[in-house]
């Protein structure tokens, strides 16, 4: 296996091409203070003031301009294009967490390219920050400091099944499958979740609100 492009022991905010704002960035940056971009998120960064550390992917959406501007030992080119660059740029980071911001909520077929890496990459702990929601790989035992009442969705990205605690509707006996059962708008009722899956392939979307409670619980 290759050597990681980028390594840290801090947390690693990873840039897209997608739309975010710079109140995105201050709140994914308060957390994961190593700003990296996968291609064209290094026009998004430059443009709200953050030179990346690394900039990594195909090279085929950067602007000339951003490339002049970072200097060349932090371009990073994977020229292969059997995969997008979130992945390229996910499985080359090596981090105690990565906050992925412009890799949802711009066009559908990017988002559902994203939720697969999640799901592919999940041995790189990584959380997806959309408009709304946040979105990760479920790890084989998961518990969330969340409040009663609140939305919870399970998706399944491959066939899975599990255990829950703190669920309004248990998960305990249902075969979730992309093309079956899925769990969205499950509700919270204690301040305590609790979750085990047998296989991996699960994603957990929760409020954005509830960022922090994700990083503590993959953590």
């Amino acid at each position: 296996m290759n050597s990681p492009i980028v390594q840290s022991t801090q947390s690693v905010t990873l840039a897209g091409g997608g739309p975010f704002s710079a109140r995105d960035l201050k709140l994914a940056l308060q957390r994961a203070p190593v700003a990296v971009a996968a291609d064209g998120g290094a026009d998004r960064l430059l443009r709200l003031g953050v030179m990346p550390a690394a900039v990594i992917g195909d090279m085929d959406s950067i602007s000339d301009r951003a490339r002049a501007e970072i200097p060349l030992v932090r371009q990073h080119l994977v020229p292969e294009q059997a995969t997008t660059d979130f992945d390229k740029a996910l499985r080359s980071i090596a981090a105690p967490l990565v906050l992925a911001l412009g890799f949802a909520g711009a066009r559908l077929d990017h988002g559902l390219a994203a939720m697969s890496t999640l799901v592919a990459r999940a041995e790189r702990r990584c959380i997806l920050i959309g408009p709304k929601d946040i979105a990760f790989a479920a790890p084989a035992r998961l518990e969330l400091a969340l409040g009663p009442g609140e939305p919870l969705s399970l998706f399944p990205m491959a066939p899975v099944t599990g255990r829950s605690e703190g669920l309004e509707w248990p998960i305990a006996g249902i075969s979730f499958a992309p093309d079956g059962m899925v769990g969205t708008s499950n509700r919270v009722t204690a301040r305590r979740v609790r979750l085990e899956f047998d296989a991996p392939g699960m994603l957990v979307i929760l409020p954005r609100r509830r960022l922090d409670a994700a990083i503590r619980a993959l953590r």
